[in-house]
């Protein structure tokens, strides 16, 4: 049985070599051509590869860096007020006022301010215009204490502010100052609350609502200028 699979196989290969060799001749090209489609194939799926990720955008990696606390406006006010006694009321008057593409602490604390004197403002005009005349000792001591309060809060405003476009400058002599123009303010208000209570005031619930809005938005100035320092360094931003 060997001898016959021997010379079928032979029989195989003499039919190769006995072949004309034009025909083989007319394979060259079949094959070549079919070599450089595969090529021209190979090169072509590298091409678009290389292309799709050239073209797909860089994502920038998520954290809690500098970079990404100042990615938005909201998650700069959730920092800033977080360090405050009533962050609710903070987000919600910051969150109305901001306006500026590239937020930092000292930007908040000025827009606090302006909301803290609005409110105080706002609270001072309410009671001028009670006429409680068992009161009228306790709500004269209350103008004189929001005229001075106004005035500190005020002045807090303009040491922040220096050169002829204003721009924001805190020095650590600077925030210590404001920090105890606010702690006056917030006592002034609250020795009037005292006053109201002792003589037995009694206000409407808009009054209140005043008070209670005053006593936050100055306490949220108070706790963001005291935190300044570690504030900045959380936005990668140094004192002047």
């Amino acid at each position: 049985m060997e001898p016959v699979k021997f010379f079928k196989g032979y029989d195989k290969v003499s039919h190769l070599e006995n072949q004309n060799p034009d025909q083989r001749r007319a394979r060259r090209p079949v094959l070549t051509a079919i070599t450089i489609s595969a090529i021209v194939l190979f090169i072509l799926v590298i091409g678009s590869t290389l292309a799709a990720l050239m073209l797909e955008p860089i994502k920038e990696p998520t954290g809690t860096d500098s970079s990404s606390l100042s990615s938005t406006s909201a998650e700069s006010i959730r920092t800033i007020c977080n360090v405050t006694r009533y962050p609710e009321s903070c987000f919600t008057a910051l969150s109305s006022l901001n306006a500026s593409s590239k937020p930092d602490p000292e930007a908040f604390l000025d827009l606090s301010l302006q909301v803290a004197i609005t409110h105080l403002s706002n609270l001072s005009s309410s009671l001028k215009s009670l006429n409680d005349l068992h009161s009228q000792p306790a709500l004269k001591d209350c103008m004189t204490l929001f005229d001075d309060a106004l005035s500190r809060l005020t002045d807090s405003v303009s040491a922040m502010k220096v050169g002829s476009g204003k721009e924001l400058i805190l020095t650590k002599e600077k925030i210590s100052d404001i920090q105890t123009w606010i702690s006056a303010a917030m006592s002034n208000q609250e020795t009037c609350n005292d006053g109201l209570e002792e003589m037995g005031s009694t206000v409407d619930d808009k009054v209140k609502s005043q008070l209670q809005s005053s006593k936050e938005s100055i306490s949220n100035s108070l706790a963001i200028v005291a935190n300044m320092q570690n504030l900045l360094q959380k936005f990668g931003l140094t004192m002047h």
